[in-house]
């Protein structure tokens, strides 16, 4: 049996009264990935950088809001009775999907007051993004926030430290290896929009096929979570991975045929 043990303390140290954890570090350090790499894709676009730090700034702010926005929603009874557990970001707690929403509409209002072009902009965020969700599932592995069902499986997580998130019931107990599952899919879409980047695809395109690729297997991986389900069986996640799906297939096809439309058009 291929089990992984994790003792790791969730915290790193104390600093007076507030704490340094690895869940911390690691957004910190996908933060820093997705800056880094949407920069030089802004470069090989030939997007306007004069304001791409404040660009920076606020799409990160509207991301994590997102993030924690969507994990809330998840559990309001809980917060509801610990309010004011709502803004303890360090504590683990951020939803991908509440990222990659607050994010595109923060991009989606900065594009306009700065009039730099929407799609060709999300185009040029995807790689990044995609490599910081990545890496920041480190985070999740030591913090224990994104458990995974118990598991019979060989490869399997075994919590051992009681500080870690997940219910204590669950500490000794090999449970699926969720990060990683994730972790897996966002490289793998990664490697996939990596290389349709070099192609002359429609501005919006390479953003859209990140989220119709990802949607789908998100839907699957989280089947092996235990999460509170929404309805029809499925948990927050899975259902925003089906409507997220359906768009992003819908908004390939209309950008696939607008550029038919548009090409013979201009030609004549």
């Amino acid at each position: 049996m291929f089990h992984i043990t994790i003792g790791i303390d969730p915290v790193i140290a104390h600093l007076g009264p507030l704490a340094l954890r690895w869940y911390s570090l690691a957004i910190l350090m996908a933060i820093v990935i997705a800056v880094v790499v949407t920069k030089r894709e802004f470069q090989r676009k030939g997007l306007p950088l004069d304001r791409y730090d404040s660009l920076v700034l606020w799409t990160v702010a509207g991301g994590i809001l997102g993030a924690r926005l969507f994990h809330v929603l998840d559990r309001p009874g809980w917060y509801l009775a610990n309010p004011q557990q709502i803004l303890a970001f360090d504590q683990g707690g951020l939803a991908i999907y509440g990222a990659v929403a607050g994010g595109f509409l923060t991009v989606a209002v900065l594009s306009r007051y700065y009039e730099i072009p929407f799609l060709p902009m999300i185009d040029a965020i995807a790689p990044g993004l995609l490599l910081a969700q990545a890496f920041g599932r480190f985070g999740c592995i030591v913090n224990g926030d994104a458990w995974g069902a118990p598991t019979s499986s060989p490869f399997a997580f075994v919590y051992t430290n009681p500080n870690a998130f997940l219910p204590h019931d669950l500490l000794g107990v090999p449970t699926h290896p969720y990060p990683v599952y994730d972790m897996a899919l966002n490289l793998l879409v990664f490697a996939v929009i990596w290389r349709l980047r070099s192609h002359h695809l429609p501005a919006g395109v390479l953003f859209a096929t990140f989220v119709a690729i990802y949607a789908p297997g998100r839907l699957l991986i989280s089947f092996v979570r235990q999460e509170r389900i929404w309805f029809w069986g499925l948990q927050e996640a899975q259902v925003i991975a089906l409507v997220a799906g359906v768009v992003a297939i819908v908004t390939i096809g209309w950008l696939l045929a607008r550029r038919r439309h548009v090409v013979p058009a201009t030609a004549a």
